[in-house]
């Protein structure tokens, strides 16, 4: 896949500029709020509180914001209350989309959400109608320059991986999401810092997009991915380089 960028691509160039604005933020602290509510505030007995809590100092937030929304998730402290709804839906030239949202306001999202893919040539879609394109899996990105490809195969393999793909400039590694942490591990126990590390839904298949239909998802996909309950974008395009230049 050398010369493409695929979703997954352009979502960590974003993610960049997301942490820049401050919007990083907010969705951690809405996952960190989720993640208390759902399965205590006791760090070291919450898998997924402690992953995000990870995440969020990796992000300098201070440790005041953290405690205030774990003590949000466990009723400690007054605030909103979110529920996690996943919608699904078609962008420009059938690329399937999956959009996972926290929010205090079901119908207030629906609604937005169902205009900006009618707004951008795209629709919402029924439960079910794009989910099964996608595999829930582990997804680790290395820069070329850590390891030799086959240094990379062999501790990631060994580590539990499915697979190592070059992606031109960076190596990415997929897992069963059940062996994601050991992999994670092993990776960063060789000395490496991954760019990226999380349990992501992969498609299956991607629909290359040019000229205006590339331009045109590329606008959903940032509207989408802009929204303030939208916690995560998925969608299956690749787009050339030199169409995103």
């Amino acid at each position: 896949m050398s010369g493409h960028s695929k979703w997954h691509t352009i979502k960590h160039k974003k993610g960049a500029l997301d942490a820049k604005r401050g919007k990083l933020f907010t969705r951690l602290i809405k996952e960190i709020t989720v993640a208390a509510r759902m399965g205590g505030g006791k760090v070291e007995d919450n898998a997924r509180l402690r992953k995000v809590v990870n995440e969020a100092k990796g992000a300098n937030m201070p440790n005041d914001t953290i405690d205030k929304a774990i003590k949000r998730g466990t009723g400690e402290l007054e605030g909103v209350t979110y529920e996690e709804i996943t919608y699904e839906g078609y962008g420009v030239g059938g690329v399937a989309v999956l959009v996972e949202t926290m929010t205090d306001n079901r119908n207030r999202t629906v609604a937005e959400l169902r205009h900006l893919f009618s707004k951008n040539n795209g629709n919402l879609g029924e439960a079910g109608s794009v989910a099964w394109m996608f595999d829930k899996k582990g997804y680790i990105v290395v820069e070329k320059e850590a390891k030799s490809e086959d240094e990379l195969f062999e501790l990631a393999i060994e580590a539990g991986a499915d697979d190592l793909q070059d992606e031109g400039d960076v190596f990415e590694i997929y897992t069963q999401p059940e062996n994601f942490d050991a992999v994670t591990d092993a990776v960063k126990n060789a000395g490496i810092e991954p760019q990226a590390a999380e349990i992501s839904m992969v498609p299956q298949n991607y629909i290359k997009l040019e000229g205006a239909d590339a331009k045109q998802m590329l606008k959903l996909y940032d509207a989408l991915d802009d929204h303030d309950d939208v916690q995560k974008v998925y969608a299956n395009f690749d787009i050339d380089e030199s169409e995103m230049e």
